[in-house]
């Protein structure tokens, strides 16, 4: 058994290992690299010839986003994934394939209509079973990772019993939305992420309250409130802290009753026709939400599709709704994408109403280097947005807790609650920075293990 690292051993990126079983291997995760990462050519470089399978983690873009150049190069196996993550590819793809790539309307249905044809999808808990070329059998299982919908981490058995692990993308605790990610039992060998490895720990217990103090104090002045999110996992989890804080103050005998006046008639609107999609998959698979979450729905709540929010669907309502708000300075919360600004139709509230000092920004993520979310972030009074230069008046704010990816704390506690194993880890999935600490972490936790660090190599 040997693994190979195609992306994501010394950057967050690009995510793809192949793991070699005898004359044949399987592939997990084939995505896109990003950012400064990102190559002249997405073309696959390395030989597919034995790649007997592909298995996805989840449906973020650089984990999927070279799937269809894996096809043109020929590819042919089948592709296994979680009931929710099957569902969110094609969605997650014809997005990255149209807007991101430029492909046209033809090239995306072809390989998507591909990815339909070999797309398995796998219940979470249950093992499936691949039968190599060589007639030897590798057993799958996907277990919840607590990152988006459908993440999962990836058992694999193989013919000698041996079980590798590999984390893909793993959650934080105690998030009201998903489930958190609960160790296996036994892992022999372990590939684990590292992108805040070098990070103690999320606040997230606070996150819904300074949503909520943020907001307040905006409402104060009038004027939109502009929250910059991905469309899947960080939208889903702001609509659902929103709900509940408009839930909250309805019942609340306490709260100021001008207040609460105003939180009833506050319009929240979901400006992005992917992140209404993902929503939808988000309701329709509930019964992978967290406790908290399926006992807000059974009292007859709807976290996701509450009565103000309001949804966008055509771009010339979308026009219409920038131009009123920027003439009408009313209050109202948009969630929009991209989350760094970069693109989508949040760039069109920011140009209009970025020069006005009652407008609100509120970063819920990180803002990579280079990117207009980033520039705002670090304070710019001047950036420019397609072509055009705007003075900033906007109040910026930067909001935390709402990572999707594990931070140092619950990424050793995961390994910790490995019962049995594992004996080599390998960290992979972040910085070298990143990588060293949280390999320095796991080897207190785990000192009978190997521990490398794959920017190292």
């Amino acid at each position: 058994m040997k693994i190979v690292h195609h992306g994501a051993k010394t950057g967050v990126t690009g995510s793809c290992h192949e793991l070699i079983v005898g004359d044949n291997s399987l592939l997990v995760d084939c995505g896109l690299f990003q950012g400064k990462e990102a190559r002249e050519t997405l073309d696959i470089e390395f030989d597919i010839k034995n790649i007997a399978a592909l298995l996805l983690t989840h449906s973020h873009i650089d984990h999927i986003g070279r799937l269809p150049w894996l096809l043109a190069a020929g590819f042919s196996g089948p592709i296994y994934a979680t009931e929710a993550t099957a569902a969110l590819v094609p969605l997650m793809l014809e997005d990255g394939l149209k807007i991101q790539l430029g492909l046209s309307n033809k090239q995306c249905e072809a390989a998507l209509a591909l990815i339909h044809q070999r797309i398995r999808p796998v219940p979470y808990d249950c093992w499936a079973q691949i039968v190599l070329p060589t007639g030897e059998l590798v057993k799958i299982r996907f277990r919840p990772a607590g990152h988006i919908l459908g993440s999962a981490y990836i058992e694999i058995k193989l013919p000698t019993n041996e079980i590798v692990v590999f984390s893909g993308d793993l959650g934080p605790k105690n998030t009201p939305l998903l489930t958190d990610p609960i160790a296996p039992t036994v892992a022999h060998t372990l590939i684990i992420e590292s992108t805040y490895g070098d990070k103690p720990h999320h606040q997230l217990e606070h996150r819904q309250r300074v949503l909520k103090q943020i907001i307040e104090r905006s409402l104060q002045d009038g004027g939109a409130i502009i929250i910059p999110a991905f469309s899947v996992g960080r939208t889903q989890e702001l609509l659902f802290d929103l709900e509940n804080i408009i839930a909250e103050v309805d019942v609340d005998p306490n709260e100021d009753q001008t207040i609460k006046r105003v939180w009833q008639r506050l319009p929240v609107i979901l400006d992005s026709p992917l992140a209404q999609k993902v929503t939808e998959e988000y309701r329709y698979f509930h019964e992978l939400w967290a406790k908290e979450a399926k006992q807000r729905r059974y009292m007859g709540r709807h976290p996701l599709a509450f009565e103000q929010c309001i949804t966008i669907d055509s771009h010339a309502d979308h026009i219409k709704l920038v131009n009123r708000l920027q003439h009408s300075g009313e209050p109202a919360i948009i969630v929009a994408a991209s989350g760094m600004c970069s693109g989508g139709r949040v760039v069109n509230y920011l140009k209009a109403l970025l020069t006005d000092k009652r407008t609100d920004v509120i970063f819920a993520g990180y803002q990579a280097q280079g990117t207009t979310g980033r520039a705002l972030v670090d304070g710019e009074k001047v950036v420019r947005i397609d072509d055009k230069v705007i003075d900033v008046a906007a109040q910026i704010h930067q909001l935390s807790g709402y990572s999707a990816h594990a931070a140092q704390e619950d990424l050793v506690s995961f390994v910790a609650d490995i019962e049995q194993g594992p004996q080599v880890i390998k960290v992979v999935h972040g910085d070298l920075e990143a990588q060293t600490a949280l390999a320095n972490a796991l080897r207190k936790v785990k000192p009978e293990a190997t521990v490398i660090i794959a920017a190292s190599e």
